[in-house]
């Protein structure tokens, strides 16, 4: 097992850079479900070892996230709400972990907070990835749309790096295999997310 893992590893790893740690996160940051913990955490221990910036790490990762939100937003805005509610309560949008509740409680969590929900939103698990969705439904403009994105998807970035330049600081006082570890947990999360949509498609 340990074999297969260091294999994922050092393929991840080796084929960690701007253009993959963006594009990653432009998957992240639309409704394809993917988490941001196994990209911008291993990019910045990539750089604590002096293959990577960690700004430029940073700034890929925003760069990504942006695109990710403002392909939710557009599709939001120019398919509406009928046409939203109808995908994410399809069989696709259900292998995507979607639902129409999911997208309903994106769409209050906006309502409630306004346009700062953009940014605050993109710090909440829960509706960090949806958020750009009832953003474009409202019409949202396109230019505080795109500043409290990068506000918010920089901050939570900063966070994820400053996490993966102190793991590797101290990973050898603590544990050697701490990275091998922290990508198989990123492994089981992304299987658990495909069999939960599974089930769901199943349950449906």
């Amino acid at each position: 097992m340990m074999e297969l893992i260091q294999t994922v590893v050092d393929w991840y790893m080796a084929n960690l850079n701007y253009f993959t740690i963006a594009f990653l996160m432009i998957i992240e940051s639309s409704f394809i479900p993917f988490p941001s913990e196994v990209v911008i955490p291993f990019a910045a221990y990539k750089a604590a070892e002096g293959d990577l910036n960690v700004f430029l790490v940073v700034i890929a990762g925003t760069v990504g996230a942006l695109i990710g939100a403002l392909v939710n937003y557009y599709l939001a805005k120019y398919l509406g709400r009928p046409l939203v509610y109808k995908f994410s309560d399809s069989t696709i949008g259900k292998m995507l972990l979607l639902s129409k509740d999911k997208v309903v409680h994106a769409e209050e969590y906006f309502i409630r907070n306004g346009k700062t929900s953009t940014f605050i939103g993109r710090l909440v698990p829960a509706v960090r990835q949806l958020i750009s969705i009832p953003a474009g439904l409202a019409n949202m403009n396109i230019k505080d749309f795109i500043i409290y994105t990068v506000a918010g998807a920089g901050i939570w970035n900063i966070i994820l790096a400053l996490i993966g330049y102190y793991i590797y600081d101290i990973k050898d006082k603590i544990f050697p295999y701490i990275d091998n570890i922290l990508i198989a947990l990123g492994i089981l999360f992304a299987v658990y997310l495909v069999v939960k949509g599974i089930r769901k498609k199943k349950s449906a």
